[in-house]
């Protein structure tokens, strides 16, 4: 026997750890929390029950519809040139509107740069969204006014954001919870992990919605973890749940279960929400490049919105007249933000300077003075 077959031996009969804790990645996934399966079959889970009538459901499915509607014109904008970047969340609409929906008026969140969906549930307008990926803003919407963060396109720091927030509505004694999204990559982050830390410490009302859409980028999170990542949780001293990222029910459920769980002084919450990312990582990406298509293909089986239609049928809870208002609705959503998208203005050069800092500050007063000089000598054609 050589040395590496005895060393495998030798882990393999590693005594004291049970069978279920030897699988990982996907070999032997975990159970999750479903509320609604791939069938469109409702079904029931003990811990996380969900009653909804079918006014909810209904507008839980035109969430899906209007969310995907917006997201597939802001890719098609992309590829004519009318933004620079897109990073498209298709296949994750469900994890998005369902944790969103979940959230009270008063709850805060802090997204990636992919949370259209739940920017969507806040009332943020799509085109405030596509101003950034446009060059014409820096976010678009007051975030205190939508309690909802701008995009944070560094990967990770946005936990940390949301993990200091959270720390403070506790010492506020508010009754409010925090929601911070990142992707199964970003949980390689040290920030992500800084911050597990310091909400497990302070006991910090912060729910932390992992979606884990299985890439970061080209990597296959089999290469980042040997366990699912809600199980993480258990090192840092909070609970952690899988949910299924395709059933829109789950997710409200347990998110308005973390959050409450939060809210009432009982810490954070991790959810890892199992789904996929059906399209590119942004569209910079090829991922015909580093996955196969008949992963793709078997991912459509579970389509969010496909479940959720299948279920409003069954159960005889819309029609064919509410199908079509809804892909009528979704049409002039597409016209809109096609239109609005491309009227928009360039902006002024000078707003760079305007929110540097909260109060007015020497540098950058000398700073713009430079620049609107500078611009001027173009106008004298001294620069020609």
């Amino acid at each position: 026997m050589t040395v590496k077959s005895t060393a495998r031996a030798r882990k393999k009969a590693a005594p004291g750890v049970p069978d279920t804790l030897r699988a990982t990645g996907t070999d032997a996934q975990p159970e999750l929390v479903q509320l609604l399966t791939p069938e469109g079959e409702r079904v029931e889970h003990k811990d996380f029950p969900l009653t909804t009538t079918p006014e909810e459901l209904r507008a839980l499915y035109r969430d899906l519809v209007l969310v995907r509607r917006f997201d597939a014109e802001a890719t098609a904008l992309q590829r004519q040139g009318e933004l620079g970047l897109w990073a498209s969340l298709l296949g994750q609409e469900a994890a998005q509107v369902g944790s969103g929906r979940a959230m009270r008026t008063g709850d805060y969140a802090f997204p990636t740069y992919r949370e259209h969906g739940v920017a969507w549930c806040r009332d943020v307008d799509p085109l405030n969204l596509l101003g950034m990926f446009r060059g014409v803003n820096h976010g678009g919407w007051d975030p205190n006014e939508k309690n909802f963060h701008l995009y944070t396109i560094v990967i990770g720091a946005q936990t940390l954001h949301a993990t200091g927030y959270a720390m403070g509505i506790s010492k506020d004694g508010a009754d409010d919870a925090v929601i911070a999204y990142f992707g199964d990559g970003a949980s390689s982050q040290g920030d992500v992990n800084e911050a597990f830390t310091f909400a497990s410490v302070y006991n910090s009302p912060v729910v932390f919605f992992c979606q884990n859409n299985q890439w970061a980028i080209s990597e296959p999170t089999t290469t980042q973890t040997k366990i699912p990542l809600y199980r993480r949780a258990s090192g840092f001293g909070f609970p952690g749940v899988r949910v299924d990222g395709n059933d829109v029910l789950a997710c409200l459920a347990v998110t308005r279960w973390a959050l409450d769980h939060a809210r009432s002084g009982n810490g954070p919450v991790l959810i890892e929400a199992f789904t996929y990312r059906m399209g590119a990582h942004t569209t910079s990406d090829d991922p015909t490049r580093y996955r196969m298509a008949e992963e793709t293909e078997a991912w459509k089986a579970k389509d969010p919105i496909i479940r959720l239609k299948a279920l409003l049928e069954k159960e005889g809870l819309a029609d064919e007249e509410f199908f079509a208002s809804i892909d009528a609705e979704s049409e002039q959503l597409g016209l809109r933000v096609r239109e609005g998208v491309r009227s928009m203005p360039d902006p002024d050069p000078t707003l760079i300077f305007d929110h540097v800092y909260a109060e007015p500050h020497a540098l950058v007063d000398e700073e713009r003075a430079e620049y609107l000089e500078y611009a001027a000598s173009f106008e004298a054609g001294e620069n020609l």
